[in-house]
């Protein structure tokens, strides 16, 4: 298939990309580099299959409108603003890109009959209630203008399914990990984590660290969102895709430090905006695509570990 990207060069997006190209797609690539960086995907230059990398704004609808003349059959929307605390501190360009953003993509892919996987987050949610864990169906809350923004996005992506016809699938990865994620200020916990950890540092952690995250490795992810744009079966629902098991923030330091004096609590930034227990269920995605995760969060850990020695693009 013709397929777009956008935020291809970013951690996920640079693994969706992989996927997409194994699979033999021919594979175009939109981002601002405002995330992502070129050299998440240099790896894949001159691969016969990648058609082009656009250094390009999502709001951009001069370029949206020239770009989407190339006839995709599927666009992987995952370009977006991530921090919730920069969703905070600056609202308005978070519903910018990741709402009014989605809303330029969706009317291209309304206009030329583009099927759109919309990149949404497990932030969205409440909190985890039980030890079924999250479902789709369970409680939303906007804790954050991130939260927020990435719930409005849904609502229209979704009802253009529902006005139009058009094929989209929203989909809520959990906390993802692994290889190529920034380890810096915007990074996630295991990546911050396990740099502090080999650089001999403090492993510092917002509030009482009761807080849990279900934890996804980057490569079952991206095998998920591949597979959510190859199947008509999800058109017009939200999946959930996570490991299925939930840590707490204490555990997760011990895990990887597996030293208590080198773990530290510091004042939460955005306590208003913590969810307590997240613990995703993964039985729609499993039921409708087949789909479940390969990677237990040890193994995980130590291929994180690994690729974090290994670079210094970080």
């Amino acid at each position: 298939m013709r397929i777009l990207i956008t935020g291809g060069a970013g951690f996920i997006g640079r693994w969706v990309v992989q996927r997409l190209l194994e699979d033999g797609h021919q594979v175009w690539i939109l981002d601002n580099l405002s995330n992502g960086r070129l050299e998440n995907i240099k790896e894949f230059e001159g691969k016969k299959n990648l058609m082009e990398v656009i250094i390009g704004d999502i709001k951009d609808q001069a370029l949206l409108n020239e770009l989407f003349l190339k006839q995709f059959d599927i666009c992987y929307h995952l370009g977006a603003s991530i921090n919730v605390q920069e969703s905070i501190d600056d609202p308005a360009t978070t519903f910018e890109n990741d709402t009014v953003g989605t809303f330029h993509i969706l009317e291209q892919c309304r206009k030329h009959g583009v099927k759109l996987v919309f990149m949404s987050t497990c932030m969205v949610y409440n909190r985890a209630v039980s030890f079924r864990g999250i479902m789709e169906i369970d409680p939303i809350k906007p804790a954050s203008p991130y939260a927020g923004a990435k719930i409005a996005a849904e609502n229209m992506v979704l009802s253009y399914h529902h006005s139009f016809g058009l094929p989209v699938v929203v989909i809520r990865p959990f906390n993802t990990y692994g290889p190529f994620q920034k380890t810096g200020g915007e990074g996630g916990v295991m990546a911050i984590f396990i740099k502090r950890k080999l650089e001999g540092k403090t492993l510092d952690i917002y509030g009482d660290g009761s807080q849990t995250r279900d934890l996804l490795y980057v490569e079952d992810c991206a095998r998920f969102v591949a597979w959510a744009g190859y199947s008509d079966r999800v058109n017009g629902e939200i999946v959930n895709a996570g490991l299925g098991r939930d840590i707490s923030i204490n555990d997760l330091a011990k895990l990887i430090v597996k030293d208590d004096s080198r773990i530290n609590h510091i004042p939460h930034i955005h306590p208003q905006s913590e969810i307590a227990k997240l613990l995703c269920n993964y039985d729609k995605a499993e039921k409708l695509l087949g789909w479940k995760p390969q990677v237990r969060l040890e193994d995980g850990i130590l291929k994180t570990e690994q690729w974090i020695q290994s670079t210094n693009l970080i």
